[in-house]
């Protein structure tokens, strides 16, 4: 995970997991309209994952 993406997490989080998949893209943009929050920390957490 880049410096940039957690950046990119941190200002707009479904544009950080566009790359992942549709499902993480949705997911995040989902939570991210419900909170800023949810949508960082869902982010965050998409892109730490190793096996993706």
């Amino acid at each position: 995970m880049s410096i940039w993406r957690v950046i990119l997490a941190i200002i707009f989080p479904p544009l950080a997991v566009v790359d992942k998949g549709c499902g993480s893209f949705l997911i995040t943009f989902i939570l991210f309209f419900c909170g800023w929050v949810p949508g960082v920390i869902a982010a965050l957490v998409i892109l730490n994952n190793p096996e993706r």
